[in-house]
């Protein structure tokens, strides 16, 4: 199904399967060709099939989910340990922000690849299609 208008493709597009291929760090639409092509910056165009990934703008979303899950695991331990008094205030100021950080740079690509799975499949605002 094409639309009249723009020349685009218009068929449906699998939510969950754009989202878990993006997951896995490939393109939402053929699930071969790589997504980044360093830590957060994606490809222009997927190697596979050529689809115009470049286009498509995650903005703030990805950090955004990255410190509501960061900081959902980060500060009830911080809360449950630091209110047990378990080990000294040097301790916890290096544990803490290293624990917080550590996770944060593991989340934050694969945020990022999800909401780019998302607005693929969506056609959303920010994907050139929409």
């Amino acid at each position: 199904m094409r639309d009249i208008h723009s020349g685009h493709d218009r068929a449906p597009r699998a939510l969950w399967t754009s989202i878990g291929r993006t997951m896995r760090g490939r393109c939402p639409s053929c699930g071969e060709g790589k997504l980044f092509r360093s830590f957060l910056r994606q490809v222009d165009r997927c190697s596979a099939c050529g689809e115009d990934l470049g286009r498509i703008r995650a903005d703030d979303a990805p950090p955004w989910a990255t410190i509501l899950i960061v900081g959902h695991i980060v500060v009830p331990l911080l809360l449950a340990v630091e209110s047990r008094d378990l080990w000294a205030a040097w301790i916890g100021m290096l544990v803490w922000p290293s624990l917080a950080l550590a996770l944060s740079v593991l989340i934050l690509p694969h945020a990022k690849a999800a909401f780019i799975g998302l607005i693929w499949a969506t056609r959303a605002p920010g994907s050139g299609d929409a």
